[in-house]
């Protein structure tokens, strides 16, 4: 089993594997996409992958066995596997534990070459209930404190497969980023009584000129301190802590949102490689007690990050970044495309 150790400095956990790579192991070679030939996640080829654990498929068809509009299955080699006991232990000043959790693959597409903001509202919508009802399923471990979903596209963005796909880590920790995120939340509620999040939707639809896109129910801008050239985040108006809680009319607009907004950065980039990924809640059920705010001072939210320059080691090592486009016109760029 591999193995999660404690960084006692600043407080974050790292998952070491148990098989080492050497030095020739890491692929340091171009990032251009290459075409697969012979691809396990393309239907038809059910019996090639682990068996599935949720899919929403075409009228009477079986699982594992084509019909399938998305599904999901365990990787064949988790970082986080389900098996096991947490085991957590001392090494002198060190603390580390075994990696007791979940990692699963969540296919986006029946069709290798078509990704699902391509093929229309209906498909993005159902990949948007698979998350929801994937999560909603792993919520009831109470070992596990949270679970990721995110999606990787292109090498620099550390994708591994061309076929689209999702992922869902769930870890036995809260990673450090996001208890970051959740004691900055609770702070700012403890002094003001609110929500930053809702504050910074009503701040961002006031100004205005960092809003992308706008629907019923979501808006997506570039963040007024973004990261990364042509950040970009996706958020409800309405304040909720939990997207597992997102109702049938929020999916259909976070699905059109979604893709509108993948669609744009393909407009305008020529295949970027990108991140996005989804912060919700903690899992509540281990300790009910401690998140007695959570409900009042977080809002789930969706990140996209685009992939369009390497990091200096300046950023690196300070963690002050560095934006060569400023929000304001990285907004204005992505509304016009």
């Amino acid at each position: 089993m591999h193995e999660l150790r404690k960084d006692i400095l600043l407080g974050r956990w790292v998952a070491v594997l148990s098989e080492t790579k050497a030095p020739s192991e890491y692929d340091l070679s171009s990032n251009k996409r290459k075409t697969e030939s012979n691809c396990v996640f393309c239907s038809g080829r059910e019996n090639e992958t682990p068996s599935e654990i949720a899919s929403i498929r075409k009228p009477g068809t079986l699982p594992n066995t084509p019909g399938w509009w998305v599904r999901a299955f365990p990787s064949s080699n988790p970082v986080f596997q389900v098996e096991g006991d947490l085991g957590r232990r001392g090494l002198g000043i060190y603390d580390k534990m075994n990696s007791v959790g979940a990692n699963e693959i969540l296919i986006e597409s029946p069709e290798h070459n078509t990704r699902p903001e391509d093929m229309g509202l209906e498909q993005m919508v159902r990949v948007i209930n698979l998350y929801r009802d994937r999560l909603v399923d792993l919520e009831k471990d109470s070992r596990l404190r949270y679970v990721l979903i995110y999606k990787n596209s292109g090498k620099d963005a550390g994708e591994t497969s061309s076929h689209p796909v999702s992922y869902i880590m769930a870890t036995p920790v809260i990673p450090k980023k996001v208890k970051d995120e959740l004691d900055s939340a609770k702070e700012y509620y403890n002094y003001k009584e609110r929500c930053i999040f809702c504050d910074i939707v009503s701040e961002e639809l006031r100004v205005g000129e960092r809003i992308i896109l706008e629907t019923k129910h979501f808006i997506a801008f570039c963040p007024y301190a973004a990261k990364f050239p042509f950040e970009s985040w996706i958020i409800p108006k309405k304040h909720n802590c939990a997207f597992q809680e997102i109702t049938r009319e929020e999916i259909e607009d976070m699905g059109l949102i979604l893709m509108s907004m993948l669609k744009k950065l393909r407009q305008i980039f020529i295949e970027p490689p990108f991140n996005y990924f989804l912060h919700t809640s903690p899992n509540m059920v281990p300790r009910k007690n401690h998140w007695h705010t959570l409900g009042e001072d977080f809002h789930w939210h969706l990140e996209i990050i685009p992939r369009l320059r390497r990091m200096s080691g300046f950023e690196w090592g300070s963690g002050f970044y560095i934006l060569e486009t400023s929000p304001e016109n990285a907004a204005k760029y992505l509304r016009e495309a």
